[in-house]
């Protein structure tokens, strides 16, 4: 007998956009062309002596100075899905947007969502799904999602608008890195590249575990971070790429940079995937938009300088920090469960970030 009534496909969260995570974010070079000589934001600082950080060197979050012991820090983050389960979508874009308080030094008070489905074409329980994740991500933080705002778009979209309180004394910025400090890094590269593998199909069940695991742990170590003597800047990596977040931290501190591609910490199976051409269209527009500012020593392989460009989707904490705070700063990292964590290379007189084999 012909069943009439076949299984429903599984929903597919990819198939509904055009990207995914932080490789949703417009190119580094499209981004500065759009700002470049806008009025408001080239006078925010004098016109609001209390607003500590603004947009003048792509910080994290906006910090607005209250009192000489608060200050409250505001950040918003949302996008297309990275992946297919609703729930996992759902918890990897909160903790992704929280990051961005922890970066600053922060601690998040209370978050607002960002929602916009297509409704008609998703499954109402599909959505519910997704809310819970994020919601699960804000319970872990220990905070509530206190409201947001909801459209029906043609792609799904979601994410958190987070609010943090942090001590103005204390705020970490893209600035203030020093010749001769220390880079650490946080979490391992590679979500782009495992995301790109993921909609082909090649991503191993263990794999996708690790994206989960990595994409989902808060960074919950930058308010300690913050505490600690000899941090002198701090951002979190996301979708422009390490090369392009570090590039931040160059401009602002007035420093340069040397990284070795041997010191950093790479995702089971990542660089393979990447040696196999499994990387997206963000890494490229990434490349274009700043490789002009990056020398890489000889042997370093196409697929490294795509490792280095690649959007991470709630990436790991990069923190520059004096030779002698470094063992504190591994410290606090170890503390709050990040395995991974280690020493990618030092900042240093110039002006250009230099790759080492």
């Amino acid at each position: 007998m012909n069943d009439l009534h076949p299984p429903a496909e599984p929903i597919r969260l990819t198939a509904f956009s055009h990207g995914g995570g932080c490789g949703c974010k417009i190119a580094p070079a499209v981004l500065q062309d759009i700002l470049a000589d806008t009025p408001f934001y080239s006078h925010l600082g004098a016109a609001y002596p209390d607003l500590l950080v603004g947009i003048e060197h792509g910080d994290d979050a906006a910090v607005y100075k209250l009192n000489d012991g608060q200050a409250i820090v505001a950040t918003t983050d949302f996008f297309m899905p990275i992946v297919d389960d609703p729930f996992d979508f759902g918890r990897i874009a909160a903790t992704n947007a929280l990051s961005d308080v922890y970066a600053m030094g922060g601690k998040p008070l209370f978050a607002l969502a960002i929602v916009g489905m297509p409704i008609g074409k998703l499954p109402n329980d599909v959505i519910r799904q997704i809310l819970a994740g994020g919601e699960s991500v804000c319970r872990a933080a220990g905070i509530p999602i206190a409201g947001g705002h909801s459209i029906d778009a043609p792609e799904p979209i979601y994410g958190l608008v987070g609010i943090g309180v942090v001590d103005p004394r204390k705020v970490k910025q893209n600035a203030g890195g020093q010749a001769g400090d220390c880079l650490i890094l946080g979490k391992p590269l590679g979500v782009g590249i495992y995301s790109a593998a993921l909609k082909k199909g090649l991503l191993s069940a263990e794999q996708y575990a690790a994206m989960i695991a990595a994409t989902t742990q808060l960074n919950t170590a930058g308010a300690d971070l913050a505490d600690t003597a000899g941090v002198h800047a701090m951002t979190d990596i996301t979708g422009f790429g390490l090369l392009g977040h570090l590039l931040e931290i160059t401009r602002a501190s007035k420093v340069s940079a040397r990284v070795e591609m041997s010191l950093m910490p790479v995702l089971p199976g990542a660089a393979a995937l990447a040696q196999a051409g499994h990387v997206t269209g963000a890494s490229q527009r990434n490349w274009a938009s700043y490789g002009g500012e990056v020398q890489f020593a000889d042997g370093v392989a196409d697929w490294q300088r795509a490792l280095l460009t690649d959007p991470q989707t709630s990436g790991g904490l990069l923190v520059s920090c004096a030779p002698d705070a470094k063992s504190a700063v591994l410290d606090v990292f170890r503390r709050h469960g990040f395995a991974d964590a280690a020493e990618i290379g030092r900042l240093q007189p110039g002006r250009h970030v230099a790759v080492a084999a």
